[in-house]
C-alpha cells in the first residue's frame, strides 16, 4: 500500500519541548521544536520515500495547558480535510499531555473518523537524555498505518506502548512516562515491536453534523463546578449573571451533589441553562437514577461532559 499516506499534524506540547539540561524532566519549555524537526530524527524518515508517504503540517505550537477553541477548530478542519483524501491511510497528531484527553474526545465526538486518528505525546522534553517522544511517535505511526490489517478507525491516544480510546482516556499522573489510563475499560491494545496486540474493539464516535459551520460557530460558555463538603450555590449564581449557557457539575460518588449546590443548579435549569452531572471519581461510570434532579453524562469525565454539552448546544440540542 505504497500509495497510502500518513499525515502528521503538530500542535506543540512536551514532545516538542526543550530543557536547559538533558537531565531535567520537569523544568522545561513546551512547544519549542517544530514537528518537521521531530520527525526528521526518526529511523527511516530520510529513506527517499518520505515525500511520497508522509504529509507534515504545523497546525499550532503551544503548551497544551493553553489549548483553546481556535486551535480545536483549525485542527478539526485539517483532520476532516485529510480524512476525505483517498490516499491518506491515517493521521498522527502530536499534542501536549495536559489537555490531550479533551482534544481526543472533541475530535472523536465531532468527526467519528472511519480511519485512524492517533494523538501522541511525551512526558519528557525532546532533548532529554532519554526522551520518550520518538518511541511514542513510532508507535503512533504503527497504529495509524494499521487501518487495513487491523481495521483501525476512530480517535485513539498512544503513549508508552498503550492504545487508549478517546472516550475513556484520562491523564492520571503528573510526570511518569505512562501517565494515562482508561479506567475500568482498560486500553484498546498495545504496540509491541511495531505490531498491534488488540484487547477490544476500536472506538466509534457520534459524528456530529456541524461540518464547515464549525469555523464560524459561536462556542457556548459552559463551565464546570465541583461538589464537595460545604459546597453552595455562590459560584452557580455568579455564572448565571455572567451569561453561562451550560454547567457541568463534577459530582461526588455516583453523581451525588451537595443539597445547596443542587438547589442552585435546579434553579439554573429553570432559567434555561443546561446542566449535566459527571462523577469526579477516577474510575467507574455514573449510574443515573429515575428520580435524579439533574441529568447525567454516564461514562464521561467532567471535562469531556463539558465538551459534549458544548457540542450539543451548538447543534441546538
Amino acid at each position: 500500500m505504497s500509495n497510502q499516506k500518513i499525515v502528521f499534524l503538530g500542535t506543540g506540547g512536551t514532545i516538542a519541548g526543550t530543557a536547559a539540561s538533558a537531565l531535567e524532566h520537569s523544568d522545561y519549555t513546551a512547544a519549542q521544536v517544530g514537528v518537521h524537526a521531530l520527525l526528521a530524527s526518526l529511523p527511516g524518515w530520510n529513506d527517499g520515500q518520505g515525500a511520497e508517504r508522509y504529509v507534515v503540517e504545523q497546525v499550532a505550537q503551544l503548551d497544551s495547558k493553553d489549548m483553546g477553541f481556535d486551535v480545536w477548530v483549525k485542527l478539526a478542519i485539517r483532520v476532516a480535510h485529510f480524512l476525505a483524501q483517498a490516499d491518506v491511510q491515517g493521521i498522527v497528531i502530536t499534542h501536549g499531555t495536559d489537555t490531550l484527553e479533551e482534544t481526543a474526545y472533541f475530535l472523536q465526538a465531532l468527526l467519528a473518523p472511519s480511519k485512524p486518528v492517533v494523538l501522541t505525546c511525551a512526558m519528557r522534553p525532546s532533548n532529554a537524555l532519554v526522551p520518550d517522544g520518538p518511541q511514542n511517535l513510532l508507535d503512533a505511526v504503527a497504529v495509524a498505518s494499521s487501518a487495513g490489517a487491523h481495521g483501525a478507525h476512530g480517535v485513539t491516544v498512544v503513549c508508552a506502548g498503550a492504545i487508549y480510546g478517546a472516550e475513556e482516556v484520562q491523564k492520571i499522573h503528573p510526570y511518569r512516562l505512562n501517565a494515562f489510563s482508561a479506567g475500568d475499560a482498560g486500553p484498546i491494545g498495545f504496540v509491541e515491536q511495531g505490531r498491534l496486540r488488540l484487547l477490544r474493539d476500536w472506538p466509534r464516535g457520534q459524528g456530529l453534523t456541524l461540518g464547515s459551520a464549525l469555523a464560524d460557530a459561536a462556542w457556548p460558555r459552559v463551565e464546570i463546578v465541583m461538589s464537595y463538603a460545604g459546597a453552595d450555590g455562590t459560584v452557580v449564581r455568579a455564572l448565571l449573571k455572567a451569561g453561562v449557557k451550560g454547567l457541568v457539575v463534577a459530582a461526588t460518588g455516583n453523581g451525588t451533589v451537595h443539597q445547596d449546590l443542587e438547589a442552585a443548579l435546579v434553579l439554573a435549569m429553570q432559567q434555561g441553562v443546561k446542566v449535566l452531572r459527571a462523577t469526579r471519581c477516577a474510575e467507574g461510570r455514573l449510574l443515573p437514577g429515575a428520580n435524579d434532579a439533574l441529568p447525567a453524562a454516564p461514562g464521561l469525565t467532567p471535562v469531556k461532559a463539558r465538551i459534549a454539552l458544548m457540542l450539543a448546544l451548538m447543534q441546538g440540542r
